[in-house]
C-alpha cells in the first residue's frame, strides 16, 4: 500500500477518534503517525485507538442486527504474543471470558499482524468453536456438512475426531512463514446447550445440541488502513441463526424432515406447510433450551426492535446507518418485523470487517475482501 494512501486512511480514522471523544492534540498525533509511516511504511495504533476502532467496525457492520450494543464491546489487545501456542491459550481465555457461564459478553481479541513484531497470525477456523463433518462410506454425512472440507484438512494435519454428530474441531493456527498447527479444545472450555422442548418429551431423545458462543475467527479487521487478519470476535446468538440456519438449512443439519416425521406431519406436498410447522417447533426448542440453561439468546422479534432503536440513536447523532437489507431481515416471520419495511444505504465504511481467502484450501479462489461479500460479524452465518 502506498504510504500516502495509508496516511490518508490513518488521518481519517484518527480525526474521527479525536472528534468523537472531543480530544485535544490531534495535530501532534497526526505528525507522529506521518513520521512513523515515512520511516517504517506503517504505524501502530495506540491501545485506545485500537479499542475505539474495533467498536467502530462493529457499528459500521452492514449485516449485523446487534449493533445497538456496539459501545459495550470488550476489546482485548494481545498484539505482543509471539507463538501459536500463546495465541491458542489466549483464545481459550477469550472463549471463557466471553461465555461467563452463559451471560455472554461481546468480546474481540486482536493478535499481531505481519507488521507487529516480526510475523503475524491467522486462525484458519471459521469460528473458535465449530462441529466437524464426515462423509460416511454409504455417502451420508455425519455432523455439519459445512465443515466437511475443513474437517478433512484437520485430519490431514493429524487430528482424529470421535465420529459423532457434534465433534469439536481443533483450533488451527498459522504464524506467517510457518506450517499450521492444530490444538485440541478442551471439552470443559465449551458451553454446550442440550436441546429439549417444553411440550414434546421425545425432542430431548434426539440428542441435539449447539454451542453457546459464536466466536467468528476468519475475518480481517481493518482500522485506519491497518489490517488485523487475526481478530476473533463474538456477540451472542439470534434464535434464527441456530434454528433456521445451522440446524434447519438443507445444506446444514437439515432437521426439518426429522422433526416432521416425529410430529406426524404430511410431507408429501409442500403446501401442507410442514416445513413451517417443523421450523416453529425447532425454534421453540432452541429458545426454551437456551433460556432453561441461562444462556444469552435473542429472538428475532426483539433483535429487530433493537436494530431499529440503534437506527434512531444513530440518526440522533447525525449519522446515516449503512445496512444490507437481505441480511438484516431474519429468515423467519420476516414481514412481521419492523426491519422488513425499511430501506438503508449499503455503503461500506471504515473501520470494518472483511472476508479473507482460506489459506488451507488450495482450490478456493480468494474471496472478495469487502464486507459486502462477507458474512455478519457477531453472527454465525
Amino acid at each position: 500500500m502506498p504510504t500516502s494512501f495509508l496516511f490518508k486512511q490513518a488521518q481519517e480514522f484518527i480525526q474521527q477518534y479525536f472528534l468523537e471523544f472531543n480530544l485535544t492534540g490531534l495535530e501532534r498525533r497526526l505528525d507522529e503517525v506521518k513520521s512513523e509511516i515515512l520511516h517504517t511504511g506503517t504505524y501502530r495504533l495506540t491501545e485506545e485507538e485500537l479499542g475505539f476502532g474495533a467498536k467502530l467496525a462493529w457499528r459500521n457492520s452492514n449485516r449485523c442486527m446487534g449493533r445497538l450494543f456496539w459501545k459495550s464491546l470488550k476489546v482485548r489487545d494481545l498484539r505482543t504474543l509471539t507463538t501459536s501456542a500463546e495465541v491458542f491459550a489466549d483464545a481459550l481465555e477469550h472463549l471463557e471470558s466471553a461465555t461467563q457461564g452463559g451471560k455472554i459478553r461481546s468480546t474481540l481479541s486482536v493478535y499481531a499482524t505481519e507488521h507487529e513484531g516480526d510475523r503475524g497470525f491467522r486462525i484458519l477456523n471459521k469460528q473458535l468453536v465449530r462441529f466437524a463433518g464426515y462423509t460416511l462410506p454409504n455417502g451420508k454425512i455425519l455432523g455439519d456438512p459445512d465443515s466437511l472440507a475443513f474437517t478433512r484438512y484437520c485430519m490431514s494435519l493429524g487430528w482424529e475426531g470421535k465420529k459423532t454428530a457434534f465433534d469439536l474441531l481443533p483450533l488451527v493456527i498459522q504464524r506467517q512463514g510457518e506450517p499450521a498447527s492444530w490444538f485440541a479444545i478442551p471439552e470443559e472450555k465449551v458451553f454446550r446447550v442440550a436441546l429439549s422442548h417444553p411440550e414434546y418429551p421425545w425432542f430431548k431423545d434426539l440428542g441435539l445440541q449447539w454451542y453457546a458462543v459464536p466466536v467468528i475467527s476468519d475475518m480481517r479487521l481493518e482500522i485506519g488502513g491497518i489490517s488485523f487478519p487475526c481478530a476473533p470476535f463474538n456477540g451472542w446468538y439470534m434464535l434464527t441463526e441456530i434454528a433456521a440456519r445451522n440446524l434447519g438449512d438443507v445444506q446444514r443439519y437439515n432437521l426439518l424432515p426429522v422433526l416432521a416425521k416425529k410430529l406426524n406431519l404430511n410431507t408429501r406436498q409442500v403446501k401442507t406447510l410442514w416445513k413451517d410447522k417443523a421450523l416453529l417447533v425447532l425454534q421453540e426448542a432452541v429458545l426454551y433450551s437456551f433460556q432453561l440453561q441461562g444462556v444469552t439468546l435473542v429472538d428475532h422479534h426483539t433483535a429487530a426492535e433493537q436494530f431499529l432503536e440503534f437506527c434512531k440513536q444513530e440518526e440522533s447523532k447525525g449519522r446515516v446507518v449503512q445496512a444490507d437489507w437481505t441480511w438484516i431481515v431474519p429468515p423467519a416471520a420476516s414481514s412481521t418485523l419492523g426491519v422488513f419495511h425499511q430501506e438503508w444505504d449499503n455503503q461500506i465504511l471504515s473501520p470494518n470487517f472483511h472476508y479473507q481467502s482460506a489459506p488451507w484450501n488450495g482450490e478456493e479462489e480468494a474471496k472478495v475482501s469487502t464486507f459486502s461479500a462477507g458474512k455478519c460479524p457477531f453472527s454465525d452465518n
